[in-house]
């Protein structure tokens, strides 16, 4: 069997399971892992490795970490691994016309059904969006952000509760499966490519501070959706009887009470009620800041009383 010379690029801990594919399948000969450059990381900051270098470590893998792919030194040190095929899964950097052209393959495992989705938060965006489907997609890596034609795409459901960090396993795990898939139609000369439909397509852009921020003037079913979809990390938040505090759990109500959005109008044995747009929600997991996260309950006895 000819084997695979393979370079890997990802760096969190959603591309683990598709470096674990690649270290797995009979067929793949992986000469180099590129992550991104240690970054600080906790109170200490302290220099942490990315989850890839530590597994590619473990793996007695080289890893390369440049703080950029363009310039002739980078592309001269890919090009000396004379790769056959190259596969990225949350890599973070740029990657040149001139890299991607000197593998024979170039394909990318990206967590959407393309082309839906294109872009830096495809996870977070569709739980924000209400889609009741997501998955992934392996496709050819061209110069433009995700527009490559498509190898294959498995999808998942979004379930009702699902979470950002639940969907991002979900479509982790599934990314390695479709990427084993792949390997497979390489090895068996089976590739076969699909446009992507350019009337399809929607971007799934960066988060930023702003869509952290809950407006209690939407519906609570939005509200909702926002703190599944940034739930554990970066979070929803909002002022919580006068409190800043990360919304970590919270669900959707129809009926609504009497008060402005906003304003916390009961509590329950397990939740904080607050007043939105249109319906109640339900609290039953925040943080204060400063604090560790907690139960509504808690939450009330702790600050409750203050109020």
């Amino acid at each position: 069997m000819h084997r695979l010379r393979t370079i890997f690029a990802g760096t969190p801990e959603f591309a683990v399971p598709s470096l674990e594919a690649l270290l797995a399948h009979p067929a793949v000969d992986l000469v180099a892992v590129y992550t991104q450059p240690d970054r600080p990381a906790g109170r200490g900051r302290r220099l942490t490795a990315s989850p890839i270098k530590h597994r590619a470590v473990t793996a007695g893998i080289t890893v390369l970490q440049p703080d950029t792919l363009a310039g002739a030194a980078a592309l001269a040190e890919f090009g000396a691994l004379a790769a056959d095929l190259l596969v990225v899964a949350a890599y973070g950097l740029i990657l040149p016309t001139a890299l991607l052209e000197l593998p024979r393959h170039a394909i990318n495992v990206h967590a959407s059904l393309l082309p839906r989705w294109r872009g830096a938060a495809p996870i977070q965006r569709a739980i924000l969006a209400g889609d009741t489907e997501s998955g992934i997609s392996i496709m050819r890596i061209v110069p433009a952000l995700d527009a490559g034609p498509v190898w294959l795409r498995r999808p998942c459901d979004i379930t009702a509760d699902e979470t950002g960090g639940s969907l991002h396993d979900k479509l982790a795990r599934l990314g390695g499966a479709a990427l084993r898939e792949a390997l497979d139609l390489i090895v068996e000369n089976r590739v076969s490519e699909t446009p992507q439909d350019a009337s399809l397509v929607t971007y799934a852009a960066k988060l930023g501070a702003a869509d952290r921020e809950i407006d209690w003037h939407a519906s609570a079913h939005e509200i909702e959706r926002r703190v599944r979809a940034l739930s554990p990390l970066p979070a929803a938040r909002a002022p919580v009887l006068g409190v800043d505090c990360k919304i970590l759990g919270a669900q959707a109500r129809a009926e609504s009470v009497a008060g402005p959005p906003g304003r916390v109008v009961d509590s329950t044995d397990d939740a904080v009620l607050v007043a939105t747009g249109d319906g109640t929600l339900a609290i039953t997991r925040l943080q204060p800041a400063g604090r560790q996260a907690m139960s509504a309950t808690a939450f009330m006895n702790g600050y409750g009383a203050q109020s």
